[in-house]
């Protein structure tokens, strides 16, 4: 489900933010900076405080960077420092130190926006941290837009495993709200911005959308919930008035078994559940969360900071392997398709 992967050259290596410096993130990125050989890496960098990643491995050798990541050392893992403001307490996460992960973040757009780096990997953050450092995005798909200047409904929210591409179309909405947050304006932008970046980054000339119903059996023509028929197919209909190759609604209790998911290459579902009970049951491990819409690529590992865990050297690091990875293709996508226009 990854797409067509070309490979240009691509200089700009990928930029790691810290996320919250007391979970497992730090921990990730040093193992697989370890293994980099092994796994096939592409340059990166870690946007973070050093300590982090010396609370987890203290021999690890550290080369320090500005904002030229020419000729990064291949035996050192290059940090731009973001300092802490307290010392760091792993799986304990001190509020006095959310102005530094904000400030990684804050870091990660000015480089990616200038150039500097080919995309951005997030690690996990902490929100009710974050919150008591003045943080006020609903998380890091809206924070990242507000910093390129854009509203927070502007991003899209993808999954992606390598069997499946989905989109909630609303994400954090109680289910008993669902139907009267759902809008065909909200279907129409995902559609759009999906199609957009799968042609752009994914490499897919012509993408193929699914979108499931919201009601079981779709609606059943009208019989079991007029939203089918109110919300969704107006969307539909706008969508392909666009060129965009996008399915009626379609039943979600027959679409993603093997057979279905072959023929289209996202799904728009409806409503948080409906879009990740079936990516994470494919998947469980390997997710990784993408964010469409913005002017630079950014992919996250779909977990998170995993307090419990920190410094254990127990927690998996295949979203965060897959997350690097997956940004690397779609930059490697994005400059092929900038050098063919």
């Amino acid at each position: 489900m990854t797409g067509a992967l070309l490979n240009p050259q691509h200089s700009a290596p990928l930029g790691i933010t810290m996320g919250e410096p007391s979970g497992v993130g730090p921990e990730l990125i040093v193992r697989l900076w370890r293994d980099r050989e092994k796994l096939g890496l592409p340059p990166f960098i870690f946007i973070g405080a050093a300590e982090a990643i010396h609370a987890i491995d203290a021999d690890i050798p550290v080369s320090f960077v500005s904002d030229s990541f020419e000729n990064l050392a291949s035996d050192a893992l290059s940090v731009l420092e973001v300092s802490l403001a307290t010392r760091l307490e792993l799986g304990t996460p001190q509020p006095d130190n959310g102005a530094a992960v904000i400030a990684s973040l804050d870091k990660a757009c000015e480089l990616a926006l200038s150039g500097s780096i080919s995309g951005i990997v997030t690690a996990p953050i902490h929100k009710a941290a974050l919150y008591k450092a003045g943080f006020t995005a609903p998380g890091h798909t809206e924070y990242l837009a507000r910093k390129c200047g854009l509203a927070d409904e502007s991003s899209v929210m993808m999954l992606v495993t390598d069997e499946l591409r989905v989109i909630p179309v609303t994400i954090h909405v109680p289910l008993k709200d669902v139907a009267r947050t759902l809008t065909a304006d909200k279907i129409i932008h995902a559609g759009i911005v999906a199609a957009h970046d799968l042609r752009a980054r994914f490499g897919i000339a012509q993408p193929r959308i699914a979108v499931a119903g919201l009601n079981p059996h779709a609606g059943e023509s009208g019989t079991i919930g007029l939203e089918e028929a109110t919300h969704i197919m107006p969307a539909v209909w706008a969508l392909r008035d666009e060129g965009i190759n996008v399915s009626d609604p379609l039943p979600a209790d027959t679409l993603f078994h093997a057979e279905a998911r072959a023929e289209y290459d996202v799904v728009l579902c409806m409503y948080h559940d409906q879009a990740l009970i079936p990516i994470k049951t494919l998947d469980f491990w390997g997710g990784v969360n993408t964010t469409l819409g913005l002017p630079f690529i950014r992919t996250s590992p779909d977990h998170g900071t995993a307090l419990s865990l920190a410094g254990h050297n127990t927690a998996r690091t295949d979203s965060m392997l897959a997350a690097i990875r997956m940004a690397d293709q779609m930059a490697r996508n994005a400059a092929s398709r900038r050098e063919h226009e």
